[in-house]
């Protein structure tokens, strides 16, 4: 009996710890500063600091937030900090600015943040850090060092890589160790023999001559007590373009021969800190690396590479000393704070050819940015050829015109896309290029000796900036999933630190590519970092007088073409999808005056309201809309984003100007294109139709009729397929089925004849989103990776799913919920991992008309539901108030619902 009422209580015990378990386990979670997990070198004086709540239960909210700042990770954990102390705030925010004492250089801060949920209870505290890093430029120690002297001696065009080494002891136990290294070009870093990091093309492309960026990083692991060597390779990159393209990056302002400035800081075990940095005890000499081409290719001589040169003792005494002193570049040296490039993927050939002992085939099966790894042995001289291209012509012939048509060589010593690599004969040999990338799907390898490759000695890596994935589409239509993954493939293609109109032939920040694929990007990706610094590109970029050149960074090419409103809009369009997408409205802020200075050029060369300035609706079909009604468009969009973004800022003035401005060139533009009468803009093609719907021109009692006359033409002329171009395919779905035509916007994305989306993907077995729409071989092929059609993903997620920002409660702290069951689907799951948490939207077909619907809003969260038109909504498991019909209110929490058809 004793030992039954043992079991009893020990079952009561446990019974009270699940319960107390449950009660008590919410927490915030995924805590970030500056967007980053854990970040370091954080340099901005308030850092942004945000959290979510985990917490499923029907209703879960935070009703107030307590934070805590200190150097000590113990005594915030206690309750105490000794740097910011926000005292509990009833409010439901969970990105807050950092508003304690003034941060300090070099060091370690620790937050906590405990809530108090629903019921008023305090959560557990959850604790994170940041680090900081220079804050001031005069901080540095190093020097900017190199291997010749500046541009007017034309070191900019000694083609091998330098690598620089440096020996130094650390007399005692060392506690924690970071390096700073800034560098106009590309870098490697390396300690003791071991590669520094996995970031791949450090640091990001900027406007060199504004901006550099400088890296840190974390080696307390690689040093060691005693002797130690740091070794570093440099690389062109954009900073030193030698290869001659029609953007004249080879003719660029900033041009020189790669520099850099390092400062190694070690914190001791008794608290003595010591820099060793860049100055003239360091020594040089050329690499095995005798040419790098950020846009070309790379090649290696393997016959002369120095092993070991990065260890300590390795004998230098044939490397120059002293190196030489350079100016720095900028006059700002910036932390760079976003998700870095790395070697994400790595992809074995799916297929693989030997035409000869010299002349090898690989096909990748998927088409990529990134490089591919040799494993090679062969005669000493072997003089090795990788050349990587999209398309493969019937009977094994690589062709390469559709990505070389840009590039202007001087001779035949720089092939494109072409890696080259010399052999020592000294066994087995590797090769993979650190300074450049490509985008491929078949490799050619040959040779000028016999060597013998199997499958396996050819690798290839997709890299890209490795922003985590945030959302996720399948449906009962392989294609449609399909669509989803390619648009997803050319997006991340197009990622580099900012981004990019192709992976190849290009490789140019096109503005109006990025500002036409930011919301399928933000849909599935955490890319905000990616963009905040892109925009500060935009800003170093832009003229006195507002205007931007069509790809930023520039050379100082892009200024007289295609950089009008359509293009360059991004400065206003892309921070103002920020702010919707996260809630956050820094971007927005330090953008401000340079989207009105922007605005006020348009509004200079576009005084009656109508725009000439602008592109067009780029690679149409065969539709052809006139450039000046698209720039209008853009032009109106313009206004209305400034308009709300001036009333976000409490700059009433400017909000008045700008609401002004926008009725304006709404009148101007009806006045000119509307017929009231057939409700038809211009010539009534899908683009005129649909960017006018989707921007708001239409006037309200029109915009039905409108919708019923760009239906009519799709099916009666079109033949239920697209015919426009770039910025028509960028509206033409949210046009369709934000009025009532959801299922015919569903009808031509799945169409899988010309011209079409799904025409490519199921003819070519397309793995990304194309140029042109035409197939492989039924014209002069152009970009098989763009990303400038990757709208149609957006829509998934926002009709399909129904996943919609509320730009008035921005971040998704209320979703628009307002998913369409067309009629082609059989089902469909779209989830999206919001600022606040995941949102997951999935409907399934039932018999009799029946759709189970079934949704998740994440705690602190809520959601509109919008009852689709022709259904009933029959039950909703929790019950809520269904009083108003046809939209009801959910707060957080789980949802099962069934409707029918009528």
């Amino acid at each position: 009996m004793k030992h039954f009422f043992s079991l009893v209580t020990r079952g009561i015990i446990l019974v009270i710890l699940i319960i107390s378990g449950y009660l008590f386990a919410q927490k915030p979670v995924h805590l970030q500063c500056e967007h980053l997990n854990d970040p370091l070198g954080v340099d901005i004086d308030a850092p942004r600091l945000s959290w979510q709540m985990d917490d499923s239960r029907l209703g879960a909210k935070q009703m107030a937030y307590q934070v805590w700042v200190g150097t000590d990770s113990a005594r915030v954990a206690r309750g105490e900090g000794s740097m910011w102390n926000s005292l509990k705030v009833h409010d439901d925010r969970m990105l807050v600015i950092y508003e304690g004492k003034p941060l300090l250089p070099f060091t370690r801060y620790f937050w906590g943040v405990k809530l108090w949920d629903a019921d008023n209870r305090e959560t557990r505290m959850a604790i994170s850090s940041f680090e900081t890093g220079m804050k001031q430029m005069q901080n540095w120690q190093g020097a900017w060092i190199s291997d010749g002297p500046s541009f007017e001696l034309n070191t900019q065009d000694v083609k091998p890589a330098p690598c620089f080494r440096k020996e130094f002891i650390a007399k005692k136990q060392i506690k924690e160790a970071r390096a700073y290294i800034a560098v106009a070009g590309l870098f490697e870093f390396y300690i003791n023999g071991q590669r520094v990091g996995n970031h791949r093309l450090d640091p990001m492309f900027t406007n060199y001559d504004r901006r550099v960026l400088y890296v840190t990083h974390d080696v307390t692991a690689l040093l060691q007590q005693g002797n130690n060597a740091m070794g570093i390779l440099l690389g062109n990159g954009w900073y030193n373009h030698q290869s001659n393209a029609v953007w004249f990056f080879h003719r660029a302002p900033w041009r020189d021969r790669p520099t850099f400035c390092l400062d190694l800081r070690i914190t001791y075990e008794d608290g003595s800190v010591e820099t060793i940095s860049s100055d003239e005890s360091w020594k040089s000499t050329l690499s095995s690396v005798i040419f790098n081409s950020i846009y070309t290719a790379e090649h290696h001589d393997n016959r002369l590479l120095q092993p070991d040169w990065y260890l300590p003792e390795f004998n230098d005494s044939m490397w120059k000393n002293p190196v030489i002193f350079r100016a720095a570049p900028a006059e700002h040296i910036v932390s760079q704070q976003l998700y870095p490039i790395r070697n994400v993927n790595k992809i074995v050939p799916k297929s693989f050819k030997k035409i000869s002992n010299q002349h090898y085939i690989y096909n990748f099966g998927q088409n990529i940015s990134g490089v591919t790894r040799l494993v090679v042995s062969g005669e000493t001289g072997t003089e090795i050829h990788l050349k990587h291209a999209e398309i493969m012509r019937p009977g094994d012939v690589i062709y390469m015109n559709n990505v070389s048509e840009h590039y202007r060589p001087l001779d035949d010593s720089d092939p494109f896309g072409e890696d080259i690599f010399i052999l020592n004969g000294k066994g087995e040999e590797t090769f993979i290029p650190y300074f450049n990338y490509k985008g491929f799907q078949y490799v050619e390898v040959t040779s000028d000796k016999p060597i013998n490759l199997t499958q396996e000695s050819l690798t290839a890596y997709f890299m890209h900036s490795d922003v985590p994935p945030v959302g996720q589409v399948k449906t009962s239509n392989l294609l449609i999933n399909r669509m989803w993954w390619a648009a997803n493939n050319s997006y991340l293609s197009n990622l580099f630190g900012y981004p990019t109109d192709c992976p190849h032939r290009e490789k140019n920040g096109w503005t109006g590519d990025a500002n036409l694929a930011v919301e399928m990007g933000l849909f599935n990706f955490d890319a905000l970092t990616i963009y905040e610094k892109w925009l500060a590109d935009h800003r170093d970029a832009q003229q006195p007088n507002g205007v931007l050149p069509a790809i930023i960074p520039s050379s100082g090419w892009g200024f007289e073409w295609a950089n009008g409103v359509d293009w360059t809009g991004s400065i206003a369009i892309i921070p103002w999808a920020i702010y919707e997408f996260y809630g956050d409205s820094r971007l927005l802020s330090d953008c401000y005056d340079n989207i009105k200075r922007y605005m006020n050029h348009v509004e200079r060369v576009s005084p009656d309201g109508i725009c000439a300035w602008g592109l067009g609706d780029w690679i149409s079909v065969k539709a052809s809309t006139p450039q000046m009604y698209t720039s209008t468009v853009y032009y109106y969009r313009l206004a209305t984003i400034m308009s709300k973004t001036a009333k976000l800022f409490n700059k009433q003035d400017d909000e008045k100007h700008y609401v002004a401005l926008a009725e304006k060139i709404k009148k101007a533009f009806n006045d000119k294109y509307l017929n009231t009468e057939t409700a038809i803009y211009n010539n009534g093609t899908q683009t005129e139709m649909s960017t006018a719907l989707c921007w708001g021109l239409v006037p309200e009692h029109l915009q039905q009729k409108v919708a019923d006359q760009l239906a009519k033409r799709i099916r009666e002329v079109d033949n239920g397929h697209l015919n426009l171009g770039m910025l028509g395919t960028k509206a033409i779905w949210h046009a369709l089925s934000e009025h009532g035509y959801a299922d015919l916007a569903y009808e031509i994305a799945s169409q899988t004849t010309y011209p079409s989306l799904g025409y490519f993907i199921v003819k070519d077995s397309a793995t990304t989103l194309y140029e042109q729409w035409e197939a492989i071989g039924e014209r002069r092929e152009s970009s098989l990776n763009h990303i400038m059609y990757g709208e149609v993903s957006a829509w998934f997620f926002r009709t399909l799913g129904g996943i919609n920002p509320d730009p008035e409660k921005p971040g998704f702290k209320n979703t628009l919920l307002k998913p369409h069951f067309v009629s082609g689907l059989s089902h469909a799951e779209v989830s999206f991992n919001s600022p606040y948490g995941q949102i997951f939207s999935k409907w399934e077909r039932q018999r009799n008309n029946k759709i189970h619907y079934k949704v998740v809003i994440p705690a602190n969260a809520t959601a509109d539901f919008r009852v689709p038109e022709g259904y009933t909504l029959v039950k909703i498991a929790p019950l809520v108030d269904t009083s108003t019909d046809r939209q009801i209110k959910l707060e957080a929490g789980t949802y099962n619902m069934e409707l029918k058809k009528k």
